[in-house]
């Protein structure tokens, strides 16, 4: 644990994301199993414990620290194992050694919660404040050190000189610690033998288009759906259905699972149909529909009834035992057309080409088009392979232009990790009615992203020097700063005093010059609503 707590030290002091591979490379490396296996797998955010929460910490810290001082320290360091670490009261040291990695792993998952006040304090008296961070870090799977996934994958590929696609393919089929992989990249034994395991493949991504434009002759344009990217995998025997981080969401979707018993790797866009009709496109409901299922462990029977979903296809990765990643989108697209007729039509469409004369009718068509579930465009090269991540030039995204409007600055928060010392989570409202007339702001959304960094420290003095009240972390301003907010759509929630609720709302512009009753009104957010 002391190797593991000192790597976690260097991570999270260190900025340059070369310097981070190599740190984790060469902790993977010297490392010997099952500790490394561990280790990677709280760096992917592969661990879960449920006896071991946040609320867990603050309790046992309270017993422990004067719950005064713990709350407001908690609320200046702005980090719950970092606060807990330095506070923690450790016992005059007895020559117990600390725990190795796996031996924490171990003892963690036998944690339960009659008996976890008990035995996390009996850890934590084993290890100094940087074993206290990282056994922390590793117990609630809140690593914020700066480190992805995909980063920590990209790392144990250089460790052992192998290919990050590779790794990605055999990653999703094994278990932590990972003892196959490690036997295959570092020992040189046989790659994992995944090919009946209905496993997780690396979805291939695409850049925004920006400024670029493409040649029709040369790319093929399908509508960017607004639902969440799925693969659909039946092998085994079993069929599974996968989020685009791989996460096995088959428990939300059961009807998915049901729907699909041919050897396949499909990739689609799931959607849920709805009274919101995509008119010629299929009737898929907008993603507010859709949301009411998402992060579900069961689904009501009347659910699957009112909301049931579908997968609209994008792209067959293996059909009937057959890799076609290698070959071209179009033969991918054509062998994908032909597969259509054995599946269930009220499960699977497929999304259909976008035709246009040339690059500047499509931008007409993509401006055109206000359909709740659609985004914008795909533009994906037709002779292009499938292939991992993101590859320049094959596949490009085309969004809508966001919905703007103007809001005012109510709340603020502080963030978490490097923006733990600044008040950088917002929220917003719109007047409800008019303001030269008495009428009050409602909240209407929360952002954190938008700004640069030279902005954020603008915010932050201005929150902290317009503070008129506080609501333990939270801070509520004066009502004197303006956000231009972008966003994709808006819908009608209840959860809401305002009634609304924002798809992805972000600042667009921070308006120091414009006056707050200049701000719009519900009224002009509740029109973009689309019945």
């Amino acid at each position: 644990m002391e190797e593991f707590a000192a790597l976690i030290d260097r991570l999270v002091y260190t900025r340059s994301r070369n310097e981070k591979l190599r740190l984790i490379a060469e902790y993977l490396r010297a490392t010997p199993d099952p500790d490394r296996g561990w280790a990677l797998t709280a760096l992917t955010d592969g661990l879960d414990f449920p006896a071991v929460k946040s609320s867990t910490i603050r309790n046992v810290m309270k017993e422990r620290v004067d719950p005064v001082l713990w709350t407001l320290s908690r609320d200046f360091v702005g980090d719950t194992a970092e606060t807990a670490s330095l506070l923690w009261p450790a016992p005059a040291h007895d020559g117990t050694k600390p725990p190795s990695v796996g031996e924490t792993v171990d003892l963690l998952g036998k944690m339960t919660r009659a008996n976890v006040m008990a035995e996390l304090p009996k850890l934590l008296d084993r290890l100094d404040i940087s074993g206290r961070y990282a056994l922390l870090k590793l117990a609630t799977g809140a690593m914020r050190i700066g480190v992805s996934s995909r980063l920590g994958k990209v790392a144990f590929a250089q460790a052992f000189d192998v290919s990050v696609e590779d790794v990605e393919e055999y990653w999703h089929g094994l278990q932590p610690p990972y003892a196959e992989l490690f036997a295959w990249a570092a020992d040189g034994a046989d790659p994992p033998d995944i090919a009946n395991l209905p496993t997780f493949r690396p979805f291939m991504l695409a850049h925004p288009l920006e400024e670029t434009v493409v040649d029709l002759a040369d790319y093929a344009a399908e509508w960017k759906w607004d639902g969440i990217r799925v693969q659909l995998v039946h092998a085994g025997g079993e069929t599974r259905v996968y989020s685009r981080s791989g996460d096995d969401i088959s428990a939300t979707f059961p009807e998915m699972v049901d729907a699909l018993a041919i050897p396949a790797v499909l990739d689609g866009e799931l959607l849920v149909r709805g009274d919101t009709q995509g008119g010629a496109e299929g009737g898929a409901a907008s993603f507010n529909a859709l949301q009411q299922r998402l992060g579900r462990k069961t689904v009501s029977k009347k659910m699957l009834r009112e909301s049931p979903a579908f997968v609209r296809l994008y792209d067959a990765l293996i059909l009937d035992g057959e890799d076609l990643r290698k070959k071209g989108w179009e033969q991918r697209r054509a062998r994908l057309e032909s597969f259509m007729a054995r599946l269930p039509g009220t499960h699977f469409d497929i999304s259909r080409i976008v035709e246009a004369e040339n690059f500047d009718a499509l931008a007409k068509i993509r401006e055109g088009t206000r359909d709740d579930a659609i985004e914008g465009l795909m533009l994906k090269r037709r002779d292009s392979p499938y292939v991992a991540g993101r590859r320049t030039g094959l596949w490009y995204k085309w969004k809508r232009d966001p919905l703007l409007i103007d809001c005012v600055l109510m709340y603020a928060q502080r963030g978490s990790g490097k923006r733990s010392s600044f008040f950088s989570d917002y929220t917003f409202g719109c007047w409800d009615g008019d303001p030269d007339a008495g009428a009050e702001l409602l909240p209407v959304g929360k952002a954190y992203s938008g700004f640069t960094d030279d902005e954020l420290k603008k915010l932050d003095r201005h929150v902290r020097q317009n503070t008129t009240n506080r609501f333990g972390p939270v801070r509520e301003t004066n009502k004197s700063l303006v956000f231009e907010v972008a966003f994709d759509s808006v819908h009608e929630s209840k959860r809401h005093k305002s009634g609304l609720a924002m798809r992805f709302p972000r600042i667009h512009r921070i308006r120091w010059d414009k006056p707050v009753h200049e701000a719009d009104r519900i009224e002009a957010l509740r029109a973009l609503v689309r019945d």
